[in-house]
């Protein structure tokens, strides 16, 4: 069978001429690495596409629709200044509650993880990193689950003996992750992390590209920063000036980000900002470029 990798590019190529020579544009970043673990992400995932009668082309579909959003959120982002929803009522109406809607949307952006330079590497430097705290990782919480990518390497690295729990707001999001990565050893919590009053402390908490999506992130830092123990660690992404459907919080600058971390009473430890385009920073900053930013973050001992 050809290597699914190249058969989704050449897919793309034939149904969005344009939108492939962006994704071209990639190739020459990405080494053998790249190309091992995407080709073996993607066999493991046509089996769970096949698992519910769906095909390699049905998640291309899907991403291509994901593009068309993005494409029109981006104008509209262009024109404002603005993302087009601003409550977590509006994208639940949009969004989190029409599963047609959730279906496309997730799976599209397990396709971006390995299609979008800015993802894969932030993978990357996740996994490269993670290792450092393996001794001292006894729990790991993550909050916004999503397609269980990072829940599922996360599960690979730690210690057979670290317990591994997750939340999400969305049942889609769990039921997806759940036939990707197939292991009891996690437990699920469908549940708003508002609402989850779990007394356990964390070692590590993971919280991949979800500050965006709710209307104050200081309280949600706030929130996991009473979930995590002493010496814990939490690991966050989100981006600046990047339209989605379900996007609410608008960071315009990398320095917003990190005034945020400072308010909820953390400390940097090690952090990464990758733009999403292959342009200089200061054309980013006045395009509106998206950057994704992530960090490893310790509690300040000042709080």
């Amino acid at each position: 069978m050809e290597q699914p990798l190249n058969y989704i590019y050449q897919k793309i190529e034939t149904l969005s001429p344009m939108h492939s020579k962006k994704l071209k544009k990639n190739i020459a970043f990405f080494d053998e690495r790249y190309y091992e673990q995407a080709n073996s992400f993607f066999a493991r995932y046509i089996n769970i596409l096949h698992h519910d009668h769906k095909t390699l082309d049905y998640s291309i579909d899907c991403y291509l629709r994901m593009i068309a959003d993005v494409n029109s959120e981006t104008v509209e982002f262009l024109r404002t200044g603005k993302y087009t929803s601003s409550t977590f009522a509006e994208v639940n109406q949009r969004v989190y509650a029409r599963p047609e809607t959730m279906e496309y949307y997730m799976h599209g952006l397990i396709m971006s993880q390995f299609l979008w330079k800015h993802h894969y590497q932030m993978l990357q430097y996740f996994t490269d990193t993670l290792p450092q705290y393996i001794k001292a990782t006894k729990s790991y919480l993550e909050v916004g689950v999503g397609h269980g990518l990072y829940l599922s390497k996360a599960l690979e690295i730690l210690n057979d003996n670290t317990t591994l729990t997750a939340v999400d707001i969305s049942e889609t999001s769990i039921t997806l992750a759940k036939n990707f990565i197939k292991d009891s050893r996690i437990n699920y919590n469908l549940k708003d992390i508002f609402e989850f009053n779990n007394r356990k402390k964390y070692d590590f908490i993971t919280l991949g590209e979800v500050l965006e999506h709710v209307e104050d992130p200081l309280k949600l830092l706030q929130k996991l920063k009473t979930l995590l123990s002493d010496e814990g660690i939490l690991f966050f992404t989100t981006p600046t000036n990047a339209p989605a459907i379900d996007h609410i919080y608008l960071f315009n600058t990398v320095g917003e980000i990190q005034d945020i971390i400072k308010a909820a009473g953390f400390e940097i430890e090690t952090e990464r900002s990758l733009l999403s385009e292959e342009v200089s920073p200061e054309r980013a900053a006045k395009l509106k470029i998206a950057i994704l930013y992530g960090a490893f973050l310790k509690k300040s001992k000042a709080s």
